[in-house]
């Protein structure tokens, strides 16, 4: 079983930036792909980064440039951080896990955060 907790969601002004943290427990959790998605009311669940156990890393278009995810492997700890904040960006933002990168980058992990919410004001 692995536990994904999030945290550092907020409300933020255009411009502004957060950081995302995701917390992994579990047995399996040492050498896990992990990832960022997100969804906004009335819409799909989007992708938006994956990260290797190693650091490689994959992005959205929609978010590159802006977002980057990085990984603590020591603290079991995955980062969203994210710059230039738009109000297009407002979504529930999830940690996602799998043990493979592909599932990860391909929109499949086998895990999932609660998820944490992300404002951002015009």
């Amino acid at each position: 079983q692995v536990q994904l907790v999030e945290s550092g969601g907020g409300l933020v002004q255009a411009g502004g930036s957060l950081r995302l943290s995701c917390t992994v427990s579990g047995r399996t959790s040492g050498t896990l792909a992990m990832g960022w998605f997100r969804q906004a009311p009335g819409k799909e669940r989007e992708f938006l980064a994956a990260i290797s156990w190693l650091g490689t890393s994959t992005y959205a278009d929609s978010v590159k440039g802006r977002f980057t995810c990085s990984r603590e492997n020591a603290k079991n700890t995955v980062y969203l951080q994210m710059n230039n904040l738009k109000p297009e960006d407002t979504a529930l933002f999830y940690c996602a896990a799998a043990k493979l990168y592909s599932d990860v980058a391909g929109g499949r992990p086998d895990y999932w955060g609660q998820g944490t919410q992300v404002t951002v004001s015009s």
